[in-house]
């Protein structure tokens, strides 16, 4: 491998870092709608080049949880909750095609895995929020991944960062212990199928996901950014 093969590589890898962190303050609700992101602040917290931090916001504002203003000063997005309804039909419509596809046609293995993720939902279920919020999108992302479809697959991930962001910062404290079912449930009847009433259960579960979690909260006020993200640096 060339050195500029490797320094390429080491450039990508600190770019999926620093978005991996930032996505992840985000969806966990350590980051909060309006919060500054200046690119040296992000830089210097992560150990980048502000080019590389710049490259990062540029990719977390087009998956939308980033807004990239003139000033060129980014803040974390800020859905309304007219946004969050509008953002939970897309992802009704969406998520029917992936287990459409899907259903009856999970390998043993992604079965697996899929339930792999649920236990980390179950061991979070009393922790905080945020983490449960980032695992139910870690799950439902899996799932689009696997109909190996990479253009329902990039707009399912782009709508479930925006629905986690959603929920993370308008969502009312509620019990995860029924989504946790409610994905067990899931897994089984994709398994089995047929595609009519795997398409039926998703769109039933993330109606009942907005209905249980969706209402506006209250803002917060503005944190020291080093602090914040000093959790989410190196995974």
């Amino acid at each position: 491998m060339s050195a500029a093969s490797k320094t390429g590589k080491t450039e990508n890898d600190r770019l999926s870092m620093i978005c991996q962190g930032i996505r992840r303050a985000i969806l966990e609700g350590a980051l909060m709608p309006g919060d500054r992101l200046p690119e040296d602040a992000l830089g210097e917290s992560f150990g980048v080049s502000r080019t590389i931090a710049r490259h990062a916001l540029g990719q977390l504002a087009a998956e939308g949880l980033v807004e990239l203003r003139r000033n060129r000063i980014a803040t974390v997005s800020a859905p309304t909750p007219a946004d969050a309804r509008d953002i939970f039909d897309i992802r009704v419509a969406l998520e029917r095609q992936v287990v459409q596809h899907l259903a009856g046609n999970l390998t043993d293995s992604q079965v697996a895995e899929l339930e792999a993720i649920v236990d980390a939902e179950h061991d979070a279920r009393h922790g905080p929020d945020g983490a449960s919020i980032r695992l139910a999108t870690e799950f439902h992302i899996r799932l689009a991944e696997m109909t190996r479809k990479p253009i329902l697959t990039r707009y399912v991930t782009e709508i479930c960062y925006r629905a986690g962001l959603s929920l993370s910062s308008l969502g009312r404290p509620h019990s995860s212990e029924c989504a946790i079912s409610e994905h067990l449930a899931l897994i089984d009847t994709i398994r089995r199928g047929p595609p009519e009433a795997a398409s039926q259960m998703m769109a039933d579960h993330l109606e009942a996901v907005a209905s249980r979690a969706l209402l506006s909260g209250e803002g917060r006020q503005t944190r020291d950014l080093s602090a914040i993200l000093s959790p989410y640096i190196g995974g």
